[in-house]
């Protein structure tokens, strides 16, 4: 074998190598074959799994629901819709409600699918509006627990986004982005004089939330109303429960939410012997 016969092999097993190091993308996921996406890399790619909760399933969050709901709805149908800010506590069911309302539209037989972004890659949704502007579906971008570290450009990026200019998304795509306060970031009347928070950053942040057409806020729920949402898991699965031991659950942790009467009931079916 002669030397450069030698030298070829041993460049294309490095070749191979760097391959299965560092394999090509996947193709683009058709953005019409599925009920959900995840916005990575510069590409669209299909979610491994789409498992919305049933929207009967969502107590105590009756009013964000029907106008979440309608408002997808409109979308869906080729109608005016808003850009919506779904706001409050952890746990209160803003991310369950986006996707339950997405799930709950395709059973209806809408034309409509989630695309999962995520919140530090808010630069590359130019090249997704342009990938999805065409296409004869609507899609809700889904931007889940939004915020923003100091010198942040992103809220003055996404208002472009929201609202004019060259980027701004199709007619037939709106942001759902849920935070955990109002206005994304905290306030407090230090920020109005400490140089670290410029008022010009703080009024940026104000503006990219009064963008949003549709403000949802949620709440820390009552003791009943956390009962009822873990009376409705558990009926739904066929679990028998307590109250006051669902009561006991939510104490320990030190709140009540829909996130918690959830992991109640994940923990309800294990001691049953079920999958859930």
């Amino acid at each position: 074998m002669s030397d450069t016969q030698s030298d070829n092999e041993l460049l294309e097993r490095i070749a191979e190598a760097l391959e299965r190091l560092a394999p090509p993308p996947p193709p683009p996921a058709d953005p019409l074959a599925h009920p959900a996406y995840v916005w990575r890399d510069g590409g669209l790619t299909a979610a491994r799994e789409f498992k919305p909760l049933a929207l009967d399933l969502l107590t105590g969050i009756d009013a964000q629901k029907d106008a979440l709901v309608e408002n997808a709805r409109r979308l869906a149908r080729g109608h005016a819709a808003h850009d919506v800010l779904l706001w409050g506590s952890r746990g209160a069911g803003k991310s369950a409600l986006v996707k339950a309302a997405v799930g709950a539209l395709q059973e209806e037989g809408a034309a409509i699918a989630l695309i999962e972004v995520a919140g530090d890659h808010l630069e590359g949704l130019p090249k997704l509006f342009a990938r999805i502007a065409d296409v004869p579906r609507a899609f809700i971008l889904f931007i889940d627990d939004l915020g923003f570290e100091e010198g942040s450009a992103a809220p003055r990026h996404l208002r472009s986004l929201l609202e004019g200019g060259a980027e701004a998304r199709p007619a037939n795509a709106r942001l759902h982005v849920t935070a955990n306060r109002r206005h994304i970031v905290h306030r407090d009347m230090k920020e109005q004089d400490s140089p670290i928070h410029p008022r010009d950053v703080i009024d940026d942040r104000l503006a990219l939330a009064d963008r949003f057409g549709l403000s949802l806020g949620f709440h820390v729920c009552d003791q009943p109303t956390y009962v009822a949402m873990v009376e409705g898991y558990a009926k739904a699965l066929g679990l028998a429960f307590d109250p006051q031991d669902a009561i006991a659950w939510a104490t320990q942790r030190g709140s009540r939410s829909g996130r918690v009467a959830w992991q109640y009931v994940v923990e309800l079916a294990g001691r049953q012997g079920k999958a859930v």
